[in-house]
């Protein structure tokens, strides 16, 4: 008995003490962040970093704007793109189709998952870049490159698409079926018992999936910047290129080393995508609170 009481303890110990690093490292990297950025930050305000678009690093010209708007832009056409896609087919997978069908289309959505982002990019450069530039552009009457937001927005909403399945999936399996049966029981039909008891029993883990997506589509680099055209401009429309932050890290962090100013703007870069993700994720732990206490 003592020794099982003293697996306990350790056991305990060992999963705090990882819980109590976890938190340690997540703090460590916003502390470094910071003190990465405090050189820019010392000579420029937050209020101009963040309000002003001129980026003209060898003139002492820092304006975030255009890039804040670009990883807003491409991650908002993404999910737009994804969740109704993603959230029909889990439902046609859980509560329509049998299991030797899942069987057969759960191995392909691990295989999507686990592909490298470069494919992803190299995948919408042959693909959806001519797509846009023959098809897309002339039907609207714009003669574009390919290169755009709307790329951007098509590649990255294919990347989180095998995550953000697979997350539903799991959500709705763990629905119990005794719901279901309720539901039908009482002469509902199989659409309306799975929009009224499964989707809206699934919804707190549904918003919490759609941020982890969220979090994942923001600090997407390579399959976006091979695409997205990172021209330094607020886009005005779809058909217009697009330079997110992690694209702008990624192309100018070679070129920092001779401008320690330009290396603390790139590090604000990063401390800035840091902060927009832990936000995104503090405000859904406050609504999913909010809704699991209605």
């Amino acid at each position: 008995m003592t020794y099982r009481i003293a697996k306990d303890k350790v056991a305990g110990g060992i999963m705090t003490t990882f819980t109590f690093v976890s938190l340690v490292l997540v703090v460590a990297m916003a502390i470094g962040l910071w003190l990465k950025s405090s050189d820019v930050l010392a000579q420029h305000s937050w209020h101009d970093l963040l309000t002003t678009s001129e980026w003209k690093p060898m003139q002492n010209k820092f304006g975030f704007l255009a890039f804040i708007a670009g990883t807003f832009y491409v991650t908002g056409v993404a999910m737009i793109i994804a969740l109704p896609i993603s959230l029909l087919m889990s439902v046609l997978l859980t509560e329509y189709m049998r299991s030797a069908v899942r069987r057969f289309v759960y191995p392909l959505l691990d295989i999507l998952a686990s592909l490298p982002s470069v494919i992803y990019g190299v995948w919408g450069t042959l693909i959806v870049v001519p797509f846009i530039s023959d098809i897309v552009g002339p039907a609207v009457g714009k003669s574009t490159s390919g290169y755009t937001l709307l790329s951007g927005g098509i590649v990255l909403s294919i990347m989180v698409l095998p995550l953000l399945i697979s997350l539903f999936i799991e959500i709705f399996g763990n629905i119990g079926i005794d719901l279901r049966e309720s539901s039908l029981a009482l002469g509902a039909t199989r659409w309306q018992t799975t929009k009224y008891v499964v989707l809206r029993k699934g919804l707190p883990g549904i918003i919490a999936s759609v941020v982890l997506a969220l979090s994942r589509a923001l600090g997407e680099t390579i399959a976006v910047m091979m695409v997205c055209g990172n021209l330094h401009i607020i886009p005005g429309s779809l058909l217009d290129a697009c330079y997110p932050i992690p694209s702008l890290i990624a192309h100018n962090y070679g070129e920092m080393l001779s401008l320690p100013l330009y290396e603390s703007a790139l590090m604000f870069a990063a401390f800035l995508l840091f902060i927009i993700v832990v936000a995104f994720n503090l405000g859904a732990r406050l609504y999913l609170r909010t809704l699991t206490q209605k």
